[in-house]
């Protein structure tokens, strides 16, 4: 019993990664495009900006997917549009709902890489002439590199939070946990059994991070050996 019902819960996993590879790899882009505007110093767009984060970092991932998803249909104008065959797809919504909520916090972290940077290297490219656009293409990266334990971490917590995608319909982990508690009532065996594949799956992401951190983050024990 124990086998077969996890069988069935780990019919799951491909679309729980799948969901997670997609939502980080647009979150990644646009946390990086939201930070050059950030660190533009521009007053209108950093209000913008910031207002954007304050929304989703400010409020549940939960009531986000469901703002997204059932939201549009309630608008004719978009349900006549041709962006409606999107909308109206539970996994985009899922997959729209976690890449904005983790593009906002990404952009934090990012940011806050960016502030941290000496004030020495900042100085050292405006002695080049190099404008501040052409300074953050040089620093950024470097930032990001700085910023890569913490990323990390919203890698994990994106990948769990993909377990809120059932609530709308999608057949992911723990989509097939409850499609089989449905029928066989066992909450503890079955639940405990998503809970297990979600830990399996969270360790070796981990331990694979945990390497990728240390050979990114070789330059600094470089530095401190110079």
């Amino acid at each position: 019993m124990t086998y077969d019902y996890f069988l069935t819960i780990a019919q799951g996993i491909p679309t729980s990664l799948l969901l997670t590879v997609v939502s980080l790899a647009i979150a990644f882009i646009l946390a990086l495009v939201l930070t050059f505007l950030l660190a533009l110093n521009n007053k209108v767009i950093s209000k913008v900006v910031n207002l954007y984060i304050t929304l989703f970092t400010g409020t549940p991932l939960l009531v986000q997917l469901f703002l997204i998803y059932s939201g549009p249909g309630q608008f004719q104008w978009i349900v006549d549009s041709p962006f409606w065959h999107l909308l109206s797809n539970a996994w985009f919504c899922a997959m729209l709902a976690l890449a904005l909520n983790s593009a906002a916090y990404s952009t934090q972290l990012f940011y806050g890489a960016v502030k941290a940077i000496s004030k020495g290297q900042w100085e050292s490219c405006v002695s080049l002439g190099l404008s501040r656009a052409q300074t953050l293409k040089i620093l950024i990266p470097y930032a990001l590199k700085r910023a890569l334990p913490s990323y990390t971490n919203e890698i994990i917590l994106v990948f769990k939070g993909t377990s809120l995608a059932s609530t709308i319909t999608i057949m992911d982990i723990m989509g097939y946990a409850r499609q089989l508690y449905g029928t066989e009532y066992n909450a503890l065996l079955i639940y405990g059994l998503a809970g297990v594949i979600y830990l399996v799956i969270t360790g070796i992401a981990t331990y694979l991070l945990r390497k990728l951190e240390k050979r990114v983050l070789v330059f600094e024990r470089l530095e401190v050996s110079q």
